[in-house]
């Protein structure tokens, strides 16, 4: 499988971009690089972190994901290497790995030699080396030493009770749209068929769940589960997170009603 997709806070504007990917190609010329997102709001791993988690799921098993988001996190850096649900995942170790695997665990992970303080250019050649020997199916243990240890990081997840579910803003998408930490399988087991109600700041309660956005007219607030299954709030036509003053992190409440 020769797929390497790329994440990356590098923006279109500048060569980093296109510095990338081609020295992918002049390590392996028939690689087919695909872009998933080069506007991650820069070092932000957890919007990364969401992008790469409901993005990958849709390529071939074996497929290489490449992410380069927040590279020098820290004085002392890791370089890690994953092998997680048949896919591999290449990128430093500053915590956006726990973000993507949530709560499971990756198959193996091999810790990437590097020199101490790799400059900006070493960290590049580090990286696509390591995609380089995964398309060319050489051993891993030629660039790396195999752990168990990577950084963890601790995402916010939402507080329950048998009528009740307490949730949060994990991201806002380029329609201005919120995406809730609440997925499917939560609102199911909690909610159980009943009636509910949504509240957010000090707005009047959503109480109805919509199956796409023209449910409503334009310029109504609706909720509904968006193609990753997470529960979204919406404002038909118009931008939701602006317009409601939601950000990141802000909570919001769902009210099961007997």
């Amino acid at each position: 499988m020769n797929i390497v997709t790329l994440t990356t806070d590098f923006g279109w504007k500048d060569y980093y971009v296109g510095m990338l990917k081609g020295a992918i190609l002049s390590q392996f010329a028939a690689a087919h690089l695909v872009d998933i997102s080069h506007e991650i709001a820069n070092y932000d791993i957890r919007q990364a972190a969401y992008i790469i988690r409901n993005a990958y799921k849709s390529f071939p098993a074996g497929s290489i994901h490449l992410i380069s988001v927040n590279n020098f996190y820290a004085a002392e850096r890791r370089y890690l290497l994953a092998s997680y649900k048949n896919h591999f995942f290449v990128g430093a170790d500053n915590g956006i790995f726990s973000l993507i695997f949530a709560t499971s665990q990756p198959d193996f992970l091999y810790e990437l030699h590097s020199p101490e303080n790799s400059s900006i250019t070493e960290v590049k050649t580090i990286l696509v080396r390591a995609v380089a020997f995964l398309l060319q199916n050489r051993p891993l243990t030629e660039i790396g030493t195999q752990t168990k240890k990577y950084l963890q990081r601790i995402s916010l997840q939402p507080i329950i009770n048998k009528n009740q579910i307490r949730g949060s803003v994990q991201h806002i998408d380029n329609y201005d749209n919120i995406i809730l930490n609440v997925d499917k399988n939560l609102w199911e087991r909690v909610g159980q068929g009943r009636a509910f109600e949504l509240y957010f700041k000090r707005f009047e309660p959503i109480t109805e769940l919509s199956t796409n956005y023209a449910d409503v007219a334009a310029g109504e607030v609706l909720c509904l589960f968006n193609a990753a299954g997470f529960l979204e709030i919406a404002i038909y036509m118009d931008k939701a997170a602006s317009l409601l003053n939601l950000s990141v992190d802000d909570t919001i409440q769902i009210d099961f009603l007997d």
